[in-house]
């Protein structure tokens, strides 16, 4: 197997497990918020749900990296600045993600949390500050479906921050299930909770698809 064949695999199984990670944590998530299950399944299903966010939150992570990498096989050049960036990008970013998942109850968490949020937003804005010089460089040139990848990912990733400020009232409601104290009303919050993220969710199905899509067709935009 070929440096570029391996980076491939491993791109694409980043897809399939984003994509199908994410569509474990939906379906459990209608659990936790049926307030006609009994606590204890709905506690399970909680469970369930934030084990199986961890993957595509983690596969996120390693898609740059591992995207980056396969563009120097398409001829574009990356100065070593930037390739080291690209390197570095993912363990970084995937540390993050595990120090938030394993570490939830350390002092310094909140501050994590909050430096993570920065952090997404600021990669937002330099990714697209990237590709449009990339485009207008001409660096894509030929490659302008790398640009609407990378497009898509940034979108996804503004999604994936609009989720988390749709749920920011999930928490309390499912702590209050977890400690045999909720009320109708915490039901109410974790129901509409998901209702509002719902959206964002569809729209990182249809861009993952659609990434995947133009990756294979590559055409010429």
């Amino acid at each position: 197997m070929t440096a570029h064949e391996l980076l491939l695999l491993i791109h694409i199984l980043l897809f399939c497990y984003w994509l199908g990670g994410d569509i474990g944590v939906f379906y459990s998530s209608n659990i936790v918020v049926d307030d006609k299950a009994s606590p204890e399944a709905r506690i399970v299903a909680g469970k369930i749900m934030v084990a199986c966010d961890l993957v595509p939150k983690l596969c996120m992570t390693l898609m740059l990296t591992t995207g980056g990498l396969l563009t120097t096989f398409f001829n574009v050049e990356h100065p070593v600045w930037q390739m080291a960036a690209i390197v570095l990008l993912g363990p970084f970013w995937l540390t993050l993600v595990l120090l938030q998942h394993y570490k939830h109850h350390a002092s310094y968490i909140n501050q994590l949390v909050k430096f993570d949020f920065i952090f997404r937003c600021v990669l937002i804005v330099i990714g697209l500050i990237s590709i449009s010089f990339a485009l207008l460089n001409g660096n894509l040139m030929g490659n302008t479906w790398i640009a609407a990848k990378l497009a898509i990912f940034y979108l996804l990733v503004f999604c994936g921050l609009m989720i988390r400020l749709a749920l920011k009232d999930f928490g309390t409601a499912y702590s209050n299930l977890i400690q045999g104290i909720h009320t109708a009303y915490d039901n109410k919050a974790m129901l509409k909770a998901m209702n509002r993220a719902k959206p964002w969710v569809y729209t990182i199905w249809a861009g993952l698809i659609g990434a995947a899509a133009i990756g294979i067709a590559k055409p010429m935009l």
